[in-house]
């Protein structure tokens, strides 16, 4: 039901007083016509499509839930054109990057673009990163949002506690597996290859570190920002380093309980140092599910708007000419 079937007038006269009616008449006004200016405004205009990319487990969309929780249509209803991709739940960030790499080319093909800014959540880090050093001539822009650049210290006990080639692997990799499966049946994604100990191994300090030695475009030296413009592409980073956010959100005591293997600054899965790819924008009042506005919307309401990074962001890229 929209905000123009509902039977406002009715209920106003019905229960409010005449001067509240007014105020209430005045508020509604303002918002509609102040959200249809905003719309109109081009602040997110950016010149090359936005591509937004998932992490672990993660997908396009579940049931009609954005994994990117309300960001596609902030950005869009702005001027940017964006698009969500669906790369492998679990696998390596090879081949989520080469899934990524065919998409980006046929975005560009439906577009007319020359290139496209990719943002990414968690293992869509690498994943863009990916791209972006296979096909640097395609990417304006990379932006990495609680990014496993540097690996997981969660990565590294689970990869410990499962070692490769041992039935208690096998199990693992079956169970997450019938995960995935959940996933895919509702975003769609049935038919992408799954291979959790793939990922694993990827999101590892020792598997980081030998991505890294093959794509080390941006990475900082230590825990700041590194370089900005590498082979004509521009880098940024932001991160979460709260744990528990929201005391209505189920997801904030498993990743409060999680962040007490790190002994560092971390959002409940990867640290704030690993986080850190070219210009670092800042770290933020919020948890890895936070960073994609999830779960629904609930977050710390004393931080900024996950929403509003994402939008001063596509600003920036605008501003840039990307």
């Amino acid at each position: 039901m929209t905000v123009f079937s509902f039977p406002w007038r009715l209920l106003l006269r019905t229960f409010l007083p005449p001067l509240h009616r007014f105020v209430f008449a005045l508020a509604a006004t303002t918002l509609l016509f102040g959200a249809s200016a905003h719309a109109d405004s081009g602040y997110t205009k950016t010149r090359y499509p936005i591509v937004l990319v998932h992490g672990l487990f993660g997908f396009d969309s579940f049931l009609g839930v954005d994994y990117f929780y309300g960001i596609p249509s902030a950005l869009s209803q702005d001027g940017a054109r964006v698009f969500v991709a669906q790369v492998s739940a679990a696998n390596s960030t090879e081949v989520r990057g080469e899934q990524l790499l065919a998409q980006v080319k046929n975005i560009m093909a439906i577009t007319g673009a020359s290139k496209v800014n990719l943002i990414s959540h968690s293992h869509g880090g690498p994943t863009i990163r990916y791209v972006a050093g296979v096909a640097p001539q395609l990417v304006a822009s990379v932006t990495s949002i609680g990014g496993v650049n540097k690996g997981s210290r969660v990565a590294d006990i689970l990869r410990g506690a499962v070692p490769a080639g041992t039935l208690s692997e096998t199990l693992v990799n079956n169970a997450a597996k019938a995960f995935v499966a959940l996933i895919n049946l509702g975003s769609g994604g049935t038919s992408l290859p799954q291979m959790p100990t793939a990922a694993l191994n990827s999101l590892s300090t020792a598997g980081s570190l030998d991505f890294n030695r093959r794509f080390p475009q941006a990475l900082p030296t230590g825990c700041g920002s590194g370089a900005e413009l590498v082979n004509g592409v521009r880098y940024f980073s932001w991160a979460g380093t709260q744990l528990v956010t929201n005391i209505l959100d189920i997801s904030d005591g498993a990743l409060g309980i999680m962040s007490l293997v790190f002994g560092e600054a971390n959002d409940g899965l990867v640290s704030a140092c690993s986080s850190r790819l070219g210009t670092h924008l800042g770290d933020y009042r919020q948890n890895h599910l936070d960073e994609v506005n999830q779960v629904v919307g609930l977050r710390d309401w004393f931080s900024v708007d996950p929403v509003t990074l994402y939008r001063q962001q596509a600003n920036r890229l605008k501003l840039l000419g990307l």
